[in-house]
């Protein structure tokens, strides 16, 4: 793994820490972001009538197509789950899908099955009939499911139960049309080099289930899982190693998993508040070592292993303990035209517009005026040219 260039200064150390360009550090970025929400909630986004005049997106500057533009509806989870009957603004699935369409979206990814009980189809759709039902709103408006944050089986080896449960998930998301289905946790929340073996058996086992279905099985993860590797040294008194090799967690696993059944989907928020947090490490003969993160240096040397991406911002916070506080995808300083224009096969990755704090208790309609404006600035990447 190749690590960022040296350069001098406390300001420019925190900023290759965070993993930024110059310019947007030096931003005021609360400015930024409240300037950038302003959006308005209706009609179709101005960026994708910019893309149908230039062939749907796919200009040679256009780093995400227009077919390859995602939201996973976690975003806008409270409206999903908002009571129809109580308000005007766009609820339960169909409503929510019928919006994002509008905006420009062309692919969804499910953060599982439930709405409201009041919406079009009832409460619970993780089932075959439910399927169909949105299956056929996401055809109605133009849309694509492209995975989805549900079931794996907690236990190994599988019990009966847990593997019928998975293939039911598994003709869900063939009724739906979905390439991938994965999960939002990490493989174990472990340090230890053994119990990433044991995990790196157990995916390889679901993995090769599904692929016999045609989904590819992918796993999402957050900063913790590009953390060292406890993998020598001197052992503690349970007999478990103390130091590191330098691997990171993820790296060892895309060594141990097979790349024909297991795929991950980087969240670029989480893995830059890794790029933060774990840089320095103790190696195995004592002495402290230091190994900055770069998430795109990753993903290219693993590129097809990663045909899912979270897009997710964030402004700088270096009290908070991450290096970031969230804020609308495209209000923030996380550099996604260096991202993208590194990681490269655009027609190949989706990236999924991703905000946690998106939905609101004191206003409702903010979630979906976040996923436009997500939609309009994934839309608007481009090259740089003269680089």
């Amino acid at each position: 793994m190749t690590a960022f260039n040296d350069e001098s200064g406390a300001g420019e150390a925190l900023r290759r820490t965070l993993g930024v360009n110059r310019r947007r550090f030096l931003s005021t970025c609360t400015a930024a972001a409240t300037a950038a929400i302003a959006a308005p909630v209706l009609g179709a986004s101005p960026a994708l009538a910019q893309d149908r005049g230039r062939g749907h997106g796919h200009g040679g500057d256009v780093l995400v197509p227009a077919a390859r533009r995602g939201i996973i509806l976690y975003t806008v989870r409270d409206a999903v789950g908002r009571d129809p009957l109580s308000t005007d603004l766009p609820s339960g699935f169909r409503e929510v899908f019928k919006q994002l369409s509008r905006y420009g979206y062309r692919q969804v990814e499910f953060a599982g099955y439930g709405q409201h009980a009041n919406a079009p189809g009832g409460a619970n759709l993780e089932s075959v009939e439910g399927a169909r039902l949105l299956r056929s709103w996401l055809d109605d408006h133009g849309l694509r499911a492209q995975g989805n944050h549900g079931f794996i089986p907690g236990s190994w080896p599988l019990t009966t139960p847990d593997l019928d449960t998975f293939k039911k998930h598994l003709e869900i998301a063939n009724i739906l049309g979905m390439d991938h289905m994965g999960t939002g946790g990490d493989p174990t929340g472990s340090a230890y080099r053994a119990d990433w073996d044991v995990a790196a058996d157990k995916w390889n086992a679901l993995g090769a289930i599904a692929r016999r279905e045609g989904i590819k099985l992918y796993t999402h993860n957050h900063d913790a899982a590009y953390g060292f590797l406890l993998d020598g040294g001197p052992l503690d008194a349970e007999g478990r190693p103390t130091r590191s090799s330098g691997i990171r967690k993820l790296e060892y696993f895309l060594q141990v998993t097979d790349p024909k059944a297991v795929w991950l989907e980087m969240d670029i928020f989480w893995a830059h508040v890794a790029r933060y947090k774990f840089h320095t490490y103790t190696a195995h003969d004592g002495s402290e070592r230091e190994k900055i993160f770069d998430p795109a240096g990753l993903v290219a040397c693993h590129n097809k292993r990663y045909p899912l991406f979270h897009a997710k911002d964030g402004v700088v916070n270096n009290t908070n303990g991450m290096g970031y506080d969230m804020v609308p995808f495209g209000t923030g300083v996380i550099d996604y035209t260096t991202f993208f224009s590194r990681v490269g096969d655009r027609n190949y990755h989706n990236p999924m517009v991703e905000q946690d704090n998106a939905p609101s208790a004191t206003d409702p309609g903010q979630s979906l005026r976040h996923a436009k404006t997500g939609y309009d600035n994934l839309a608007a990447l481009r090259r740089r040219h003269g680089r």
